[in-house]
């Protein structure tokens, strides 16, 4: 059963109580086997779910459209992230594991699809690790996010995410706005 992704679920190992998942999603190119190292390196004995994104650009998946290299096309990012939430409410049934411990580590393309996810569904998640992630859009409602915890891991000199772009989350929660 593929649940609207081609995606793999490794079960967490027995012996660890209380496991988490972590939602594995690919930068452009990748497939639903590229993160699984890393996963079992993160957090050694968690659950694994892996997905492969839906949308080719030139042969590549990836989980949204773009219009150019850092120009996002902000109604399919939109779409992909509500789809994305729909496969978590139906994966979590399936393979039977919360929302609650889901943690979502992605890179690239992944890592904004996941940041799409938190702006529009930081109820989906307990945590985010995100390597080279942008701010993909302005919400339209600023939340508190102060109970989801988020590792941004970005690069001073990356050629593709402009600089400052870690910080620009700030203007994304509620915590961090202005009076």
């Amino acid at each position: 059963m593929h649940l609207g992704f081609v995606h793999k679920f490794i079960p967490a190992l027995p012996r660890i109580p209380h496991p988490v998942t972590l939602l594995l999603l690919h930068g452009t190119g990748g497939d639903e086997n590229n993160l699984v190292p890393l996963g079992n390196e993160l957090w050694p004995g968690a659950a694994l779910l892996s997905l492969r994104g839906k949308v080719l650009e030139n042969g590549m998946p990836r989980f949204f459209r773009r219009f150019a290299e850092g120009v996002f096309d902000i109604e399919d990012l939109k779409f992909r992230a509500e789809e994305l939430a729909q496969f978590i409410e139906a994966a979590s049934k399936r393979y039977d594991f919360s929302t609650k411990k889901l943690i979502a580590v992605g890179y690239s393309n992944g890592a904004n699809i996941a940041a799409s996810l938190i702006l529009l569904h930081p109820h989906h998640l307990a945590a985010a690790v995100l390597f080279r992630a942008m701010v993909p859009f302005e919400p339209d409602i600023i939340r508190d996010f102060s109970n989801l915890s988020v590792f941004i891991g970005a690069g001073a000199r990356d050629p593709i995410v402009p600089g400052g772009q870690p910080q620009n989350w700030r203007r994304c929660s509620r915590a961090e706005a202005p009076p």
